[in-house]
């Protein structure tokens, strides 16, 4: 009897407790394990190849249509169901989650510069043979530029709803009660989807969650971390293509250039 009443004085407590909590907080921390749950089970590339693959293996172009499934199905999971978590259940203004040009001028200044680094250092990098063959994900990329710009598409809009839910649902929506410690907040989830890739890739996106996260808030948009991701992700495949198409993996700068002149 003591032990029944030991239980029920427990779950009273811990009712109390859960009643406390700050509902946005709960609502924000929730809908973003909700949301990333549904993504790996049911957007992901893993999913289309063992559910749908078999579907559209008759076609010219199953794996750009896999991830072109991906790309599209985590939008409509991240960015679009988060935009129904902030009007529908938190009643808020999208502005206030980052969803504005905010500080445009300094949004647009570093962006730029961290894209001039970086761009100059995937430049060198690339021109390894291991680095080459991995990008673009998609292999057919790098010999058809059509695929490549279908790609490239699929890939900004999934890396604008990979940078709303983490610098602008999360972040701005831990704001308010934590302060800037909600950029740490943020970038954990983001490093811990970084693994299984490059130990260095994986590592420096401690440093880059936290320097993206410190942008959004100084910005008030996430607009420019989706410019400074993308770009990045767009260089990295576009001189990777080049490099290998420029017979050889590029070897001689005269034939990338005349690879360029192509294009236009």
């Amino acid at each position: 009897m003591i032990c029944v009443k030991n239980i029920i004085s427990d779950i009273k407590y811990l009712i109390q407790k859960i009643k406390e909590l700050d509902k946005k907080i709960v609502i924000i921390l929730m809908s973003v394990a909700i949301l990333q749950t549904v993504s790996y089970y049911f957007t992901s590339r893993r999913f289309f190849r063992a559910n749908l693959f078999e579907s559209f293996q008759n076609y010219s172009q199953p794996y750009l249509i896999e991830f072109v499934y991906w790309f599209v199905g985590d939008f409509l999971t991240f960015f679009i169901l988060g935009l129904f978590i902030i009007k529908l259940i938190l009643k808020e203004n999208l502005k206030d989650y980052g969803l504005q040009f905010g500080d445009y001028k300094n949004g647009l200044k570093y962006s730029s510069i961290f894209l001039l680094v970086m761009i100059i250092l995937i430049w060198f990098v690339s021109a390894t043979p291991a680095f080459a063959e991995k990008y673009p994900h998609l292999s057919d990329a790098k010999s058809n530029w059509n695929i490549l710009l279908i790609y490239e598409f699929g890939m900004l809009l999934y890396m604008f709803a990979w940078e709303f839910i983490w610098r602008g649902f999360m972040l701005f929506g831990l704001e308010k009660k934590f302060g800037y410690y909600s950029v740490l907040f943020q970038m954990i989830p983001f490093v811990i989807l970084h693994n299984g890739k490059p130990f260095l890739e994986t590592f420096g996106a401690i440093f880059g969650g936290i320097a993206l996260g410190i942008l959004a808030l100084r910005t008030r948009s996430f607009y420019y971390c989706v410019i400074t991701h993308i770009g990045v992700m767009f260089a990295i495949d576009f001189i990777s293509t080049l490099r290998f198409r420029a017979n050889d993996y590029g070897i001689g700068l005269t034939s990338i250039v005349n690879l360029i002149k192509q294009l236009f």
